[in-house]
C-alpha cells in the first residue's frame, strides 16, 4: 500500500492574486516606459529640422511659408496687429474699409509675432468663428513694404 506524505506547512504554490497584481503591475510599466518612449521620439524628431529646413517650406526673406497652395489658397492684405478678439485669433490683420474688414489671425506654421506692424500679404484657410467676421490659419506671408 502507497505510503502518503504530508506537505509541511508552508504551500509551494502562491496564491494566484498576487501573480496577477504583479502581472498587472508590470504590464502597466510596459506601456508606460513606451508611451514615453514615443513621446521622446517625437520630440527628438521635431527638433532636429526646424520647420523653416522642412522640404515644402520656403523663407526667402520676402516670402516666407509654407508651398502648399491648396490647403493655404485665401489671401488677404494688410498690416499684421498684435492680439484677437474674445479669444479667436492670436493676431489680425487690419485691411482698408475699416474695422468689418479685419481679418483674425492664427498660425501654426509661422511665428505672427515677427511681423506686427508690416504690410503683408497673407495666405491661408479659412475657419468658422463665432464673434469674429474672418478666421484665418496662416501658410504663407509675403512682405510688401
Amino acid at each position: 500500500m502507497a505510503r502518503v506524505v504530508p506537505l509541511p506547512e508552508e504551500s509551494i504554490v502562491q496564491p494566484v492574486e498576487t501573480d496577477q497584481k504583479k502581472m498587472k503591475i508590470m504590464i502597466g510599466g510596459v506601456y508606460g516606459l513606451l508611451a514615453l518612449l514615443g513621446i521622446g521620439t517625437g520630440y527628438l524628431l521635431s527638433q532636429k529640422i526646424p520647420i523653416a529646413q522642412k522640404p515644402g517650406f520656403i523663407n526667402t526673406g520676402k516670402v516666407v511659408g509654407t508651398t502648399d497652395s491648396k490647403t493655404f489658397r485665401d489671401s488677404a492684405e494688410g498690416t499684421i496687429e498684435k492680439d484677437g478678439i474674445e479669444g479667436e485669433g492670436t493676431h489680425k490683420l487690419i485691411r482698408e474699409g475699416g474695422p468689418s474688414q479685419t481679418a483674425y489671425l492664427t498660425s501654426s506654421l509661422i511665428n505672427l509675432d515677427d511681423y506686427v506692424g508690416k504690410k503683408v500679404k497673407v495666405y491661408g484657410e479659412t475657419f468658422a468663428a463665432e464673434k469674429v467676421s474672418w478666421l484665418m490659419d496662416v501658410g504663407k506671408i509675403e512682405l510688401l513694404e
